[in-house]
């Protein structure tokens, strides 16, 4: 079964954005039924390419990539009012002919592993009983957590048109900047040994470096002094 494919009511669906910023409760989805067939067809081998069923998002493939006519895929969706919003509750995603899960439950379930909380395990029986959480999804979720965790807050793409380069730039460059402060800090903690090293021992290089051995303390052997002691002791007496 493809990835982002539902269904709403009896209507299929292709999920874009699987929550809306600011409302998290509502998706944005296509109808590839209805779709133009010089759209059709180019939205349908984006969906099914390999970049496509790896996405998270699949806002993020159709961002990069372009119809026939060179518009880019979700920039036409989104002028010729093809993406619809709709509840999140209301997709249902079947994975298999016997099994079914709500697109509502998938979200919860990945902002609870974004924020810390152990849904792991229900993730798992989510994928046993159905498939649906591909494991791109868990470690995307993983990745986004480790960000927040630095500081660095994900890409959002916004509700009403595509994720433009401008978002992605500023993203990038968070990262690059927050890489230049780690780096800044080592060089900083490098200069400072340099300097304790040359006041400990003016001239030093690298080239003096050695493995200092570890010096094992030996216990006080018994029995009788040596007679050079004993010796010593009787003169002082």
């Amino acid at each position: 079964m493809l990835k982002h494919i539902g269904r709403t009511g009896d209507r299929k669906v292709a999920i874009v954005f699987r929550e809306i910023p600011n409302e998290e409760h509502m998706c944005l989805v296509i109808y590839p039924d209805v779709l133009p067939t010089h759209i059709h067809n180019s939205v349908m081998s984006v969906l099914e390419s390999a970049p496509g069923q790896q996405a998270t998002n699949l806002a993020d493939v159709f961002h990069r990539n372009l119809l026939p006519d060179g518009r880019g895929i979700l920039e036409a969706l989104h002028r010729e009012g093809m993406l619809k919003k709709i509840a999140t509750n209301q997709v249902i995603l079947t994975p298999t002919a016997t099994s079914s899960v709500k697109l509502d439950e998938i979200n919860r379930l990945v902002k609870e592993m974004e924020s810390g909380t152990e849904a792991l395990k229900r993730m798992q029986e989510i994928d046993n009983s159905a498939g649906m959480v591909a494991p791109d999804v868990k470690r995307q979720a993983t990745a986004d957590y480790k960000n927040r965790q630095q500081g660095i807050p994900p890409v959002q793409a916004p509700a009403t048109g595509a994720l433009d380069d401008h978002a992605l730039a500023a993203n990038m460059l968070v990262q690059a900047k927050r890489m230049e402060q780690d780096a800044q800090g080592l060089i900083a903690e490098a200069a400072r040994m340099k300097k304790d090293a040359e006041r400990m021992f003016p001239g030093v290089n690298p080239g003096d470096a050695r493995a200092v051995p570890e010096s094992t303390p030996t216990a006080p052997k018994r029995g009788r002094p040596a007679k050079s002691r004993v010796t010593a002791d009787a003169a002082i007496q």
